[in-house]
């Protein structure tokens, strides 16, 4: 005999991923193009404004010093007033500073603009973490981080295919092709935040969508892993300075590191096969439908399996793997083949990492705690997009910073294990 609980269950998660992950995910590629359209941009821009590799990567990289610094005030703040009116707000200010980036007449502006793009943005990411958790038991949420994240891939393959046909219209109406790369997509961000004041409800108690049996299931559920413990604001910021939260943070370091190092740095690799602009955004398709594949497959092994260190660990070290190996094959064809396969492996090791902190945080201490985690964990963005350009330079290898890359993703998976072993430990004594 069928179990009314599965049944329910099904239904109730089936509905809530079809009314708003599809949202969810059309404002993440959104957001995605518009942080990383700056490594099209730079293929042209570093000659217009007179600017060294390194001194754009360091401009490039002060998004996440704003990301940093706002990220958990900003989720704080979601937290309190509700997803709806904090997401359009990201949005359409977010979209008006990637408008003026089309207009950067030098490197200060460039340098103050990429800075306000992460003040803007921040608290995107781990707000829609955060609200995943008042929407998804625990576990359908590892699930759902990585559909929510394949937005990130297919964000990369689109902008790869806009970013070089938008750098060929170069000269069309006055303007170079870095304008427009950031001009069109800014538009979208700017139009779509509008829709998401209109349509996207705080919680499920505003979602008129929802039927009363299912609503009250969800709350049922989600009371009873929170151990029925009430969401308190008073003290939420106090989840940052939790063990657990800054473990996770520093481990959390390498993910972006390894991801941004490689995203940034992609379009300057193929461009250096001897390849044209749209050729260049053609081809970068590639890595990022392959992506899109891990984010979908790895979830969806782990929660039939049961999440362990190796879901998160073996794509980290498959990652380091493949782009090592990019730098010792002979011939652009085999170099580009492992810079696919080291792609997906080090996106894919995200979506379970992400399911680890909703396991010891609720409510607005998981606001918190999310948005730190991802605020120190997105410094390695600065990093990388500082790192791959200075190895660049010392070297004169445009394949030697993926060496580096490799050794920070070795270091971090070996920290997975020492960090999930932790969390059983304080698990285990919990009980």
């Amino acid at each position: 005999m069928p179990d009314p609980s599965l049944d329910i269950e099904r239904a109730t998660v089936g509905r809530v991923t079809k009314r708003l992950m599809p949202l969810f995910c059309l404002m993440y590629l959104i957001a995605y193009i518009d942080r990383q359209n700056v490594s099209y941009a730079k293929l042209d821009m570093v000659h217009a404004l007179g600017l060294t590799e390194a001194a754009y990567g360091f401009g490039a990289s002060l998004f996440f010093i704003g990301y940093f610094l706002f990220e958990a005030p900003s989720n704080l703040i979601l937290a309190r007033i509700g997803a709806r009116v904090w997401f359009a707000r990201i949005m359409f200010t977010w979209g008006l500073v990637t408008l003026a980036l089309g207009f950067t007449q030098n490197a200060t502006m460039f340098y103050v603009l990429r800075f306000l793009l992460g003040v803007t943005e921040a608290g995107f990411f781990p707000g829609v973490l955060y609200v995943l958790t008042l929407w998804y038991p625990q576990a359908h949420r590892a699930r759902m981080v990585g559909l929510f994240m394949i937005a990130s891939a297919v964000a990369n393959a689109v902008g790869a295919v806009l970013g070089g046909l938008l750098l060929d219209l170069d000269g069309t109406l006055g303007l170079a092709g870095w304008q427009w790369v950031f001009l069109v997509t800014g538009v979208p961000a700017v139009l779509l935040a509008p829709y998401v004041l209109w349509r996207l409800p705080d919680g499920p108690t505003q979602a008129r969508w929802l039927p009363e049996g299912e609503r009250v299931w969800l709350a049922k559920v989600l009371d009873a892993e929170r151990g029925g413990a009430v969401d308190d604001h008073r003290g939420a910021w106090k989840a940052i300075f939790d063990p657990r939260v800054l473990m996770l943070a520093g481990l959390y370091i390498g993910m972006p590191l390894g991801a941004y190092g490689l995203s940034y740095w992609l379009p300057t690799i193929v461009k250096s096969f001897g390849v044209s602009n749209s050729v260049n955004g053609l081809i970068n398709v590639v890595p990022w439908l392959l992506v899109a594949v891990a984010l979908w497959l790895v979830p969806r092994h782990a929660a039939r399996h049961g999440a362990s260190a190796w879901h998160i660990a073996g794509p980290c070290l498959l990652g380091a793997l493949a782009l090592v190996l990019s730098v010792i094959v002979p011939g652009a064809t085999l170099k580009f083949a492992m810079l696919c396969l080291a792609a997906p492996a080090i996106f894919a090791a995200q979506p379970v990492f992400w399911s680890l902190p909703p396991s010891f945080l609720s409510g607005p201490r998981a606001a918190a705690g999310i948005a730190a985690i991802n605020a120190i964990g997105n410094l390695g963005g600065f990093i990388a997009q500082n790192l791959v350009p200075m190895v660049r330079d010392a070297t004169g290898s445009i394949l030697a910073p993926m060496l580096a890359l490799a050794a920070v993703l070795v270091v971090t998976s070996v920290l997975v294990f020492y960090a999930m072993a932790r969390l059983d430990k304080a698990r285990a004594r919990a009980a």
